[in-house]
């Protein structure tokens, strides 16, 4: 009998590779033998589909069915591959022709009565397939929402196996997704809802202009984490390429929505401190899951009581900080997913935590031991810190009513907006993104307006690497001031800002 073929797809972090389904009939004692690395959740497809394409009113052949995905050496995990083993395995014995599945791509899970169920990664596995040169898809009927983001590609939905035979055998038409509504983006919290703590709400226009991470130091209950959750709705909507990267994230974790399947708006993440070093950063058997991170990519990580989280975990964000990237190294293969996102984080300034300082009833052998958990490595590359006012001493220094959201964000937007168009033609949207040999060589500024910051450097006030953090606050602060460069007193705010004594 001749081969049946179809194609699917395989993950690999958020890379994708097509993966060739053959199906060979004969050539031994009745049975099913599988190669090509597959996984043992796909090592029992094996019966799924036999079962499936039996209670669809097929025929499951009586002699050896050898399986074989290609490539041979990738290693293929979960369960997505039977709908196209089940067309390969009807297709090498006749049941149904072959002529549709050339150029398509088959996406799945087989129930044991036939109904195709949803899987997770459908958008990031249609990309790959476009990339590949495919031109038509097939995916859970459940998943059109998800499947209709990607443009340049056919895709049809099918809820069970019964439904694609009839299509190949073209007895009847698959199900096409509808055409997208608008739909509004979620409401956010307004930063007029914060009393008070002006220092704060000015570091976080400034982290939103410029992409800063920031931290919050003060006692509980003055709005640390009230103005975190407010920093989302002062940046702006994600770009169309932004989209995709970030719903192809959760399209991994089977987050989507069918009300809104893009992501248009940055994401908010809030881990508890509970949370392992795995689920923060990624990881898990075989190829390594995106942790939450990534699922931050082009959002807010937000750590409420920070150094509860301890330094192991805090620690393993430094390199992220810097690169915007998570690497990954399994057994089965390293994956590198995106983790480009503003941290936020919010401590108290002792382990007693009470409501003036003055009350404080810690040691200052636990007071260093709680701070000696945000280690010195990670605070370096935290562009602003602040320290929080009790709540008692905020009345005095409000005489009008806080700005909302809208009104801020219109200065940070057309911060943003100038900072984009100066380093357009570097391929840099915000000044955070900016590397220090930039700052030092093309866009140096003159040697009287960084004299306080070298001041700083040489008595070892700040480090390098804080000296570069500290240029990218002040192009910052020039952008909210609309100057076409820093002036010494935006140098001297930017050092205020990472004042070690706010931490």
């Amino acid at each position: 009998m001749p081969l049946g073929r179809a194609w699917s797809v395989a993950l690999v972090g958020l890379d994708g590779r097509l993966v060739e389904v053959e199906a060979d009939l004969g050539g031994g004692l009745p049975g099913v033998k599988m190669v090509g690395l597959p996984d043992a959740g796909l090592r029992e497809a094996k019966d799924r589909v036999r079962s499936a394409i039996r209670n669809s009113g097929q025929h499951w052949p009586e002699d050896k069915v050898t399986l074989g995905l290609f490539p041979a050496n990738l290693p293929k995990l979960g369960s997505g591959y039977d709908l196209a083993i089940a067309v390969a395995v009807l297709a090498s014995a006749g049941k149904v022709p072959a002529t549709r599945l050339l150029g398509t791509v088959l996406l799945g899970e087989l129930a044991l009565d036939g109904r195709v169920r949803e899987i997770r990664g459908i958008l990031p596995g249609l990309l790959a397939a476009r990339k590949a040169g495919i031109k038509r898809a097939i995916v859970p009927s459940h998943t059109l929402f998800e499947a209709a983001l990607v443009d340049g590609l056919e895709v049809y939905g099918a809820a069970r196996l019964r439904d694609v035979v009839s299509w190949l055998e073209g007895e009847n038409a698959l199900a096409r997704p509808e055409p997208p509504v608008e739909s509004a983006p979620p409401a956010v919290p307004d930063l007029a809802d914060v009393i008070g703590q002006p220092e704060a709400r000015w570091a976080l226009e400034v982290a939103a202009a410029g992409g800063h991470h920031l931290l919050l130091t003060g006692p509980p209950g003055v709005g640390k984490t009230m103005l975190a959750k407010r920093l989302p709705g002062l940046l702006p909507m994600l770009s169309p390429e932004e989209s995709l990267e970030v719903t192809a994230v959760h399209s991994i974790h089977g987050k989507l929505s069918a009300a809104a399947p893009l992501i248009k708006v940055p994401p908010f993440v809030a881990p508890h401190y509970s949370v392992s070093e795995a689920a923060l950063i990624g990881g898990g058997a075989g190829i390594a899951t995106p942790g939450l991170i990534s699922q931050a990519h082009r959002g807010v990580l937000f750590l409420d009581e920070a150094a509860e989280f301890g330094s192991q975990r805090l620690d393993s964000l430094r390199t992220v900080l810097e690169e915007g990237e998570v690497r990954i190294a399994r057994a089965r293969g390293s994956v590198c997913y995106p983790a480009r996102f503003q941290l936020v984080m919010a401590t108290n300034p002792c382990p007693c935590a009470p409501p003036r300082e003055t009350h404080c009833s810690c040691s200052p052998t636990e007071r260093r031991r709680y701070h000696s958990r945000l280690s010195g490595p990670l605070l370096d590359r935290v562009d602003l810190r602040v320290r929080l006012r009790p709540m008692t001493a905020m009345g005095r220094h409000e005489s009008s009513e806080p700005e909302p959201t809208e009104v801020v964000r219109k200065r940070v937007l057309a911060a943003r907006d100038r900072a984009a168009a100066r380093w357009s033609s570097h391929g840099w949207k915000t000044n955070a993104e900016v590397p220090g040999p930039a700052l030092h060589r093309e866009f140096a500024l003159p040697p009287p307006t960084t004299a306080l910051l070298e001041r700083n450097l040489e008595r070892g006030t700040i480090t390098a690497r804080g000296a570069d953090r500290c240029l990218r606050i002040a192009w910052t602060l020039a952008d909210l001031d609309e100057t076409d460069e820093p002036t010494p007193d935006h140098v001297a705010a930017a050092l205020e800002f990472r004042d070690r004594r706010a931490a």
